[in-house]
């Protein structure tokens, strides 16, 4: 597969997914999750040396412990989620930009944005909480911090985690300095977490106790930035139909019309899914999911699940030309 980027270089978004800073089971100490950037980091260094590149992250873990951390904290208010939010944009953005920076020339210049995200507060989202945050509890521990805090709670496998609203994103707000930063060669870690949520209150903006799904934020990231690539890295090598049977089967390259009948988890490759199909349908560019460590390879074109418009997916001449 040929690309051919607007101007002298392609754009490219990769959306980390948590298991580039945590996998399932493991503890959430600040050297797991170094170790893991880490891993993410080397994935990352061959498409930095050939691309201009922009990175967004998970941070559903992080966000939910610092939560659980302040509620704990007696004589003060809890921080909110925006806040908390922004907090691990921070943390996050610095763990991605020291360890790859290990894996680049000293030169290569990073910047990580604070990035704010506008929900609209008539969402129906609002009213029906479903995005899981923080660590898996079991059950007693789970009721227990409901009765404490008020939490809602939601099964996820064997245990429970705390669900809140998942409101769609509308807007990135510092979209355009990201792109002139990216215009300048440099690498650019924003709307981690899906980005600080935010809405307004009539003419004034405020911050919403909501999280925003990163999967379908990366995707208006990727779009509002007109990238010509978003690469959806991931714990799975890509899209599979029939998942979890022995009829398992690993899709390559496929169109957004073809991915229209698959049942898919809304917790796991569902939104996924979604937002690498609205990014190809609102762009014409191109939309990869799969494995972390394949990173290289699915921009490329040779490993994951590549959603593409164009009918020819041997010769893609990405959009601008």
């Amino acid at each position: 597969m040929r690309f051919e980027g607007r101007g002298h270089s392609v754009r490219v978004v990769v959306a980390l997914g948590g298991n580039a800073l945590l996998k399932r089971g493991e503890a959430m100490t600040p050297g797991q999750q170094r170790d893991n950037v880490r891993i993410a980091a080397r994935a990352l260094a061959p498409v930095a040396k050939e691309h201009a590149l922009v990175i967004s992250h998970g941070n559903g873990p992080q966000v939910g412990l610092l939560a659980l951390q302040a509620e704990a904290y007696e004589g003060a208010e809890p921080y909110p989620l925006d806040v908390l939010g922004a907090q691990t944009e921070g943390m996050i953005g610095y763990l991605i930009e020291q360890e790859l920076g290990n894996e680049l020339p000293y030169e290569q210049p990073f910047a990580t944005i604070l990035t704010m995200v506008q929900v609209d507060p008539e969402d129906p989202a609002f009213e029906n909480p479903t995005k899981p945050i923080g660590p898996v509890y079991p059950e007693a521990e789970a009721e227990r911090l409901h009765a404490e805090h008020g939490w809602h709670m939601g099964r996820d496998g064997e245990g429970w985690r705390r669900v809140v609203p998942s409101p769609r994103p509308r807007h990135i707000f510092e979209a355009r300095p990201i792109s002139w930063l990216v215009d300048q060669g440099v690498i650019v870690i924003c709307t981690g977490g899906g980005g600080i949520p935010t809405m307004y209150e009539g003419a004034r903006l405020v911050g919403a106790e909501v999280v925003i799904d990163k999967d379908l934020a990366s995707a208006l990231l990727a779009k509002q930035l007109q990238a010509d690539m978003l690469v959806m890295a991931t714990d799975v090598d890509g899209v599979y139909t029939d998942w979890g049977t022995d009829a398992a089967a690993l899709l390559g390259t496929v169109s957004p019309a073809d991915l229209g009948d698959l049942d898919l988890a809304a917790g796991s490759m569902g939104p996924k899914v979604e937002a690498a199909c609205a990014f190809v349908e609102a762009t014409g560019g191109v939309a990869v999911i799969g494995g972390l460590g394949d990173i290289e390879a699915m921009v490329a074109g040779t490993a994951g699940t590549r959603i593409l418009a164009p009918a020819d997916p041997e010769d893609v001449r990405l959009p601008g030309l």
